[in-house]
């Protein structure tokens, strides 16, 4: 082993490479002599030099003053003559190794701050998505600053390239090290640099077009030219590994930079057939295009992650209100990897639609954790033909207490539809609690009461016969008739003609007019071909265009 470097054991399947002596030669020596003091060089995370406060060392957990001495001008400028000059981005490096010194400026440029940053070369921490890496599909790490993003890259780019053609676009030179060789954790993978970060986006673009790879590598993607430069990667072919600040993927879908890398979202405006089906309100939250990533990787911690498998389908739940749990992966003291399967939803018609009221629009990403209203805001029942999400249940009797609403006129639809429901006088009686919105605007008594005893609400825009069966509807689980899924079914295939029309280079294909429910099915058929659909015209002659980007 060359000299100054250092080379451990982590556990039976990990080693840690950090040249640790070569970054304390840089600092003055009372601080290099209180870290080695500590003894704890593997959780060691960063020195931090500001002027006129006391030097410390952040570690996993914990943070430690090494000696109770301010920083003086002195000890900063030895620090700087040591590892020469800093870039654009304000960060400077140190010739092969991974280690990472960034500067803080005053208002007249002078340097008053240093974070000294340990880069380590962890071998072996891939392994818990070595599986994700291989399988050819683009991936996004997210996770917070040190949480060990860049290592896990740097891993994936050094396996990678053991197989196939890897370029990592190393801007700040994280990834494979200071100075023209790039360091030997990078495995294979070439290395292209960046002159300045805002010119990352470019050399993203150049690595394509000028070398032919099968993998790009790119850490910290966060400005928006970035995340437009990375589709461009995705659509042309190219498996991209990347990283992005933030801790669980609904960071990404409210940072409006950055949510083009899982398709962007955009707000809808829905006709009253569309949004009677749908049961919500006119307004909606929908994705805009296909992700650019596939799946989607949130580091909780070192040894903990959860994993998206499919960011598309993670983000249209998310935005409709029931998001899926995500695969769990963690190793445990004995560095064993296990997995949790994510659960299959289990969501049925009813629980659909729960939420579904104005604070919806306030918080479209407020996870269910079962302490909110149990509330069925009506504009329709949801499609029964959505095979999505749907779930069969038994019909059982009801015991439904109307409060506002028409009684008699619920009686007789009841009748007419001929389900086993009974109206009945007071709420003790019931398991189900029907009003109209302005009572529960109103907060009245019952339904107060209902919500103490965790009753269903289901809430009617209108006293009319129409919202009535479509309660009943959503309450019973009823299925459309047959003749209606036959007439769906009989569209599927001069819907798929027009997929594939576009697909051999037609411009755009609009299809026939049609009711809303077949209209879904074209926009997700048209979706999984990668293809953009959109509605035109008004009912009943409202119809379906698809073309491409």
């Amino acid at each position: 082993m060359d000299e100054g470097k250092s080379s451990r054991k982590m556990s039976k399947t990990q080693k840690i490479t950090d040249d640790l002596e070569a970054l304390l030669s840089v600092l003055p020596t009372p601080v290099a002599e209180k870290v080695n003091i500590l003894d704890d060089s593997d959780n060691l995370l960063e020195v931090v030099l500001d002027l006129g406060r006391f030097p410390k060392a952040r570690f996993v957990g914990r943070e430690v003053v090494l000696y109770e001495t301010e920083v003086s001008q002195a000890d900063l400028d030895l620090v700087i003559e040591r590892i020469g000059d800093f870039d654009a981005d304000n960060r400077a490096g140190m010739e092969r190794t991974l280690h990472r010194i960034s500067a803080i400026r005053n208002r007249r440029g002078c340097i008053v701050g240093l974070t000294c940053r340990v880069g380590r070369a962890v071998y072996g921490t891939i392994a818990i998505i070595q599986d994700l890496i291989k399988s050819d599909k683009s991936i996004l790490i997210l996770g917070r600053p040190g949480v060990g993003k860049t290592t896990m890259l740097r891993e994936a780019a050094r396996i990678l390239a053991e197989s196939k053609r890897v370029i990592v676009v190393d801007t700040s030179n994280e990834i494979g090290g200071d100075g023209d060789v790039p360091h030997p954790a990078v495995g294979e993978a070439r290395r292209m640099q960046v002159s300045k970060p805002s010119l990352q986006h470019e050399v993203m673009i150049e690595a394509v077009e000028n070398h032919n790879p099968e993998v790009i590598v790119i850490d910290e993607i966060g400005r928006e030219l970035e995340a437009q430069a990375a589709r461009t990667i995705a659509e042309r072919g190219v498996q991209l590994i990347g990283t992005a600040h933030g801790n669980t993927l609904e960071n990404l879908l409210l940072n409006p930079t950055l949510s083009d890398l899982i398709g962007g979202i955009e707000s809808v405006t829905l006709s009253d057939d569309e949004a009677r089906r749908r049961g919500t309100q006119k307004t909606v939250l929908e994705r805009r295009a296909p992700a650019t990533f596939d799946i989607l990787v949130e580091i909780q911690d070192r040894h903990r992650i959860a994993v998206h498998a499919d960011i598309s389908a993670s983000v249209d739940a998310m935005l409709r209100g029931y998001p899926l749990s995500p695969e769990i992966r963690f190793r445990d003291a004995k560095n064993k990897i296990h997995i949790q399967k994510a659960a299959a939803p289990t969501i049925n018609t009813a629980s659909q639609s729960l939420r579904r009221s104005d604070g919806m629009k306030k918080a479209p990403f407020q996870r269910n954790n079962g302490n909110q209203r149990r509330q069925i805001t009506y504009d329709t029942v949801v499609d029964e033909m959505s095979g999505a999400a749907q779930q069969e249940r038994p019909i059982k009797n009801r015991s439904i207490y109307a409060y506002g609403v028409a009684r008699n006129r619920l009686i007789q639809t009841v009748k007419y539809m001929g389900v086993p429901a009974r109206i009945v006088r007071t709420l003790e009686e019931a398991d189900t609690l029907v009003t109209l919105r302005r009572y529960y605007r109103e907060r009245q008594r019952p339904i107060v009461e209902a919500e103490e005893h965790n009753i269903p609400i289901f809430v009617l825009k209108a006293n009319t016969v129409h919202q009535m069966e479509q309660f009943l509807a959503d309450l019973f689980n009823l299925r459309l008739p047959v003749d209606k899924i036959d007439s769906q079914l009989d569209l599927t295939d001069q819907t798929q003609a027009a997929i594939q029309a576009v697909l051999n280079g037609e411009k755009y294909m609009d299809l026939p007019p049609a009711a809303s429910t077949i209209r879904r099915l074209q926009h997700d058929m048209a979706r999984k071909a990668h293809l953009i659909s959109q509605s035109y015209g008004k009912e009943p002659n409202r119809y379906v265009r698809i073309f491409r980007d």
